[in-house]
């Protein structure tokens, strides 16, 4: 489906980059800093908080842009900070629910790089999202800026009771015949019609300002509670899990399919380990990522954006595995405890460093933090 709506955008493409050259900068509105969130529940404030309400509502996003195409409309506020949402959960209309689409990722980002309104090129994207955290990596409510993306969706499957006798899992890569295996440019493993494969899976972010966004936020106080120490005292062996809610450096797996539990979280480290040469650390799982790194990657190859002002920032609303000893239907789909903290520890972390490139944009505007000067 994305792989269509991506094709499909091609014509797209190349009829901005036909206007794109006959307008100025000045006839555009150059954005600083954008925040884009994966999920919002009915309206932007007053009701029932998203992952975009508390950026809302705080930082007073009021005045809206209408984007042709994008699935909500592009906000601003008075000091430059522009933010939107991929998507919106909203009651039945006329008793018809909504599909769940998670291609509105994909949608809102190529809606936003062709309107020929909006200068990008220069913008700084804080990406945000909820996500569950390997309890090996840290605990729940807490914040994860992302130094790489691994796309956990396109693969080959063999059901769990079939596999062949050593295999830890029927999961492993197009284009291999076994899991924790690359592909290599051979006919005889078979990729799409046979052809040789050589791709990945992994969309490395900018290190270097994934790390200026972590030492800018590292001593933000994220919320805790009674609640949270209890939860998280029962994942006995992972010690990290027991710590309060802090902020972190990890990085981020996509997956479309939600999954849960031990097997599947040591799938999610050897996946994040192959694509990413033995450098990269799972640390959090959430189900929109990949397709925003995808298509903003087009984006940029056709200069809309640019790539190394891109930041990912999962925020943990809970565990990808139950604690030891507990059954995986326990656990699985169970945010409750962990939503509205990491929504605040979203906000907290990531409004840092949104203020800071706003506020000395001056030196931002051409000079990438972390970058040599």
């Amino acid at each position: 489906m994305l792989n269509c709506l991506r094709g499909a955008a091609a014509l797209l493409i190349l009829f901005s980059c036909a206007f794109l050259g006959r307008l100025e900068a000045d006839d555009r509105i150059p954005i600083k800093v954008i925040v884009v969130s994966c999920f919002e529940v009915g309206n932007d404030t007053g009701d029932t908080p998203g992952e975009y309400q508390y950026w809302a509502e705080r930082e007073k996003l009021l005045t809206s842009i209408d984007v042709p195409g994008a699935p909500h409309p592009l906000n601003r506020n008075a000091d430059g900070l522009y933010g939107t949402v991929s998507s919106v959960v909203r009651p039945p209309k006329d008793g018809k629910p909504d599909h769940l689409n998670v291609a509105q990722t994909s949608e809102l980002i190529m809606a936003l790089c062709l309107d020929l309104k909006l200068d990008l090129r220069k913008t700084y994207w804080i990406i945000n999202g909820i996500a569950g955290i390997d309890p090996a990596r840290g605990s729940i409510g807490s914040a994860v800026w992302a130094e790489n993306v691994v796309d956990g969706d396109a693969m080959r499957e063999i059901d769990e009771a079939e596999i062949p006798a050593g295999w830890p899992y029927g999961l492993f890569a197009i284009g291999t015949m076994k899991p924790n295996t690359l592909p290599v440019r051979d006919a005889k493993n078979g990729g799409w019609g046979g052809a040789g494969l050589s791709y990945t899976m992994n969309f490395p972010l900018n290190k270097k300002l994934a790390e200026w966004a972590y030492g800018l936020s590292k001593n933000v106080e994220l919320p805790d509670s009674p609640a949270l120490k209890a939860w998280r005292e029962k994942y006995t062996g992972f010690p990290l899990a027991q710590q309060p809610p802090s902020v972190i450096l990890g990085d981020t797996l996509g997956s479309a399919r939600y999954w849960h539990g031990p097997k599947r979280t040591q799938w999610a480290r050897d996946w994040v380990k192959l694509w990413t040469n033995g450098e990269g650390t799972f640390t959090t799982t959430a189900m929109e990522h990949q397709d925003f790194m995808a298509t903003l990657t087009n984006m940029a190859s056709h200069g809309f954006v640019d790539i190394n002002r891109v930041m990912m920032l999962r925020t943990a609303s809970n565990y990808c595995m139950p604690p030891p000893g507990q059954s995986i239907e326990s656990t699985i789909g169970d945010e409750s405890l962990g939503t509205l903290p990491a929504f605040e520890a979203d906000y907290r972390a990531g409004s840092v460093v949104a203020h800071e490139l706003l506020h000395l944009w001056s030196t931002y505007a051409d000079t990438i933090p972390g970058d040599k000067k």
